[in-house]
């Protein structure tokens, strides 16, 4: 029986690196191969693969949408993909990794610094681009983010609002403030800028990004200014290492000194000559625009990005409404964030809610994950929802959206603000993490009474020996 590996990773990594792991375990089953999955999630590396068993696996089958170090599975044959499609068809995605897997070898006189570099060159080839390199700097962002905004609010919840200021110096609470934004959200663009530069240059292209970043915050160029450091930093650097040839016994200067003082400072001089003023205009624009909508206008927004959220429940267009949302919380700006979540936790909690209501729609066993369904809602983990909306797409994924759009519409007109980008309700109990809990409440209500109601009314009752 084939042994196949695997490493599975999101850039949250917290609902999708593990349905990923799950997918390709049922899928090496019924292929009736034997696997072994890593996941590399939020809560670090588990199921860790170890020498061994990558030795004796003939498959190494990496399902990631973030940047995974390749380097342990020289001399495998791999196959790479996403983690959706390990959630919708594991099955499928472990025969095509079977058929089409490559092998990561070149040719035998080569060293193995060759390899290596051969085997990065395959990984890079494979990746799906832009999107997948924003994403594993948003992942890396958001521990920073949710210590740092938690932080605040907890300053303000004993300190009050004005726990800033110089009177209050040196207590609990202004020290709790001060961790949260001089430090926690101080780094928020360096490591979004140097993860970026990472996942395009590797390890060479940490440092000019996260040194681009840096500038960026210094400058006012903000979350924008520190994608734009980021995408710059990884290409300089990739294209220096391309380019410039020292000879085997020279080339361990690249990564340790070369690399990171050219790119470093090509990268800090566009910042700051170039790049730096257009960005910074750009995100005052943005900000001050977002910061004086009124009426309608906050509702139209809303009821993009809670659509937004639906739509894929995690996939690309889910994950940008996300990451400019996120984003912006570094500007200040706080009512998109909450939006954002809002409409996030509807389509878990609406289907939780409709395999109640409406349990001739569902199967036995979609009521019962119902059940679960509702626990990742209220936490805001929309990829719940993916079960059902893979089964039924065109009646579940419209009927989702509509909920979603009222969910962060109402969260807009009401003038709801988070501070964090995560939680679920387990944030609303503390002071100041979010503007309007009552009214914050009320939209994820409504929101998932829409969807649930839109759920019983598009989908068709199953025969009553499937729902019995």
């Amino acid at each position: 029986m084939s042994k196949l590996v695997a490493v599975t990773a999101c850039p949250t990594g917290i609902a999708h690196t593990f349905m990923a792991a799950e997918g390709l375990e049922i899928g090496a089953k019924a292929n009736q191969l034997t696997i072994k999955v890593e996941t590399q999630g939020s809560v670090g590396t588990q199921n860790t693969l170890t020498d061994a068993e990558i030795a004796a696996a003939e498959i190494v089958l990496i399902a990631a949408d973030t940047n995974v170090d390749m380097s342990r599975f020289l001399g495998k044959r791999i196959y790479q993909t996403s983690t959706d499609a390990a959630i919708k068809d594991g099955a499928q995605v472990v025969r095509t990794a079977m058929e089409q897997a490559k092998n990561s070898d070149t040719t035998a006189g080569e060293s193995n610094a060759d390899q290596v570099n051969a085997l990065k060159a395959q990984q890079s080839a494979s990746r799906t681009g832009a999107y997948k390199h924003l994403m594993t700097g948003v992942s890396y962002m958001i521990p920073f983010v949710v210590a740092g905004g938690l932080l605040i609010a907890l300053g303000f919840a004993l300190g009050g609002i004005y726990v800033d200021e110089d009177a209050n110096r040196g207590t609990l609470a202004w020290t709790l403030f001060t961790i949260g934004a001089k430090s926690g959200f101080a780094l928020m663009v360096p490591i979004l800028a140097g993860f970026i530069a990472h996942s395009i240059a590797d390890r060479p292209g940490l440092a000019p990004g996260m040194i681009g970043g840096m500038i960026a915050a210094s400058i006012g160029a903000g979350f924008v200014g520190g994608i734009a450091a980021g995408f710059l930093a990884g290409y300089v650097v990739k294209f220096l290492n391309d380019k410039i040839q020292l000879g085997r016994n020279l080339d361990g200067l690249k990564p340790v000194l070369i690399l990171p003082l050219l790119g470093s400072a090509i990268v800090g001089l566009l910042m700051y000559y170039v790049v730096g003023g257009p960005v910074y205009v750009a995100l005052t624009t943005i900000t001050v625009w977002l910061k004086g909508l009124q009426g309608s206008n906050t509702i139209y927004l809303g009821l993009l990005l809670g659509s937004m959220m639906a739509f894929d429940m995690g996939g690309p267009v889910n994950k940008a409404a996300y990451a400019f949302a996120t984003g912006l919380i570094a500007s200040e700006v706080y009512a998109p964030m909450a939006a954002v979540m809002a409409a996030g936790m509807t389509p878990p909690l609406a289907l939780a809610l409709a395999t109640v209501l409406f349990k001739n729609r569902f199967s036995v066993d979609e009521r019962e994950a119902g059940k679960a369904t509702a626990l990742l809602g209220i936490s805001f983990v929309t990829e719940g929802a993916i079960p059902f909306a893979a089964k039924d797409p065109l009646r579940v994924i419209p009927a989702l959206m509509l909920g979603s759009a009222v969910a962060g519409a109402l969260s807009m007109a009401f003038g709801c603000e988070l501070r964090v980008p995560h939680g679920g309700v387990f944030v609303l109990p503390i002071p100041n993490a979010v503007t309007g809990p009552g009214e914050y409440l009320m939209a994820i209500v409504a929101g998932t009474l829409v969807s649930t109601l839109a759920l019983g009314g598009l989908k068709r009752p199953l025969n009553a020996g499937v729902v019995s």
